[in-house]
């Protein structure tokens, strides 16, 4: 059991994942300062010098921290668009690359330089029916007589 655990661990996506997850947390740490201590204060000064984390509401003894709540707001905004802004610039460099490979192939195709390799990953058809020599029917590849004319036929070497 410890062995197919370390064996799942180990694998390229889980600890591609476990990378992304602590690069995640630090890159949350860095948007949570730049909301906390650039944004919000440029937008305090617009909006007559108001500490939006300390705005709330007191209700009996519950005090509903909503000033809070748009700071978290901005910081998940912040780290949606840059998140958003990453993803299209890879998809735009994946897409120039495979219009590359596109354009390199089509080339090398006109020059006559591309060949075709046989791969083990092709399928092999194996037939399954024979025609009968007699009265031409479709039998099993491994009948030894027609079961319509009744004909002998000859053994055919199969491999299954």
């Amino acid at each position: 059991m410890w062995k197919e655990f370390k064996e799942f661990a180990m694998k390229g996506n889980i600890v591609d994942l476990a990378v992304g997850v602590i690069i995640g947390g630090a890159f949350q740490k860095i948007v949570t300062s730049l909301v906390n201590d650039l944004i919000m204060p440029v937008i305090s000064i617009f909006t007559g010098k108001v500490d939006f984390s300390g705005l709330c509401i007191q209700v009996g003894e519950v005090s509903i921290k909503y000033g809070s709540f748009i700071t978290t707001i901005i910081d998940f905004l912040v780290i949606a668009f840059s998140i958003f802004l990453v993803v299209k610039y890879i998809n735009k460099i994946n897409k120039k690359l495979e219009q590359l490979k596109s354009e390199e192939l089509e080339k090398l195709a006109k020059q006559g330089k591309l060949k075709r390799r046989k791969t083990d990953k092709e399928p092999k058809v194996i037939p399954t029916v024979k025609t009968c020599p007699y009265c031409y029917s479709e039998i099993n590849i491994k009948a030894t007589r027609c079961p319509n004319c009744t004909s002998e036929l000859e053994i055919t070497n199969t491999k299954s």
